[in-house]
């Protein structure tokens, strides 16, 4: 899904995968801390290593929390701490949501395995 905006006096496009049952947000998605010595070495775990998300994550933004039915996504929840959604700028690049089918490196360099 893709709808065009006005965010922060700009006009940019949003774009999500319209998993919604699966978006925890930004803050509240599950991750693994990889290294004992560098607490930012952490991974978010896959969707296939999770059940549903909660329906009311318990954030929110402009007061606007994950949306409960199609036609309230891509809100204020939903550009600013949904992790499944991708603001493109119109800076040339084509526009492409993460892909949650697998783990999610901090630091994807020090772990050449998940690549």
């Amino acid at each position: 899904m893709e709808k065009k905006i006005r965010l922060y006096g700009q006009d940019v496009t949003v774009s999500c995968d319209e998993k919604c049952h699966k978006a925890w947000g930004l803050n509240s998605r599950p991750k693994v801390v990889l290294s004992e010595t560098d607490a930012l070495d952490i991974a978010w775990l896959s969707d296939d290593e999770l059940d549903a998300a909660p329906v009311d994550p318990g954030t929110y933004e402009g007061g606007e929390g994950k949306p409960v039915k199609k036609s309230e996504m891509l809100n204020k929840w939903c550009v600013r701490e949904c992790e499944r959604s991708l603001i493109d700028e119109g800076q040339g690049s084509e526009p492409c949501v993460m892909d949650w089918s697998k783990r999610i490196y901090n630091k994807l360099h020090l772990h050449p395995e998940a690549q």
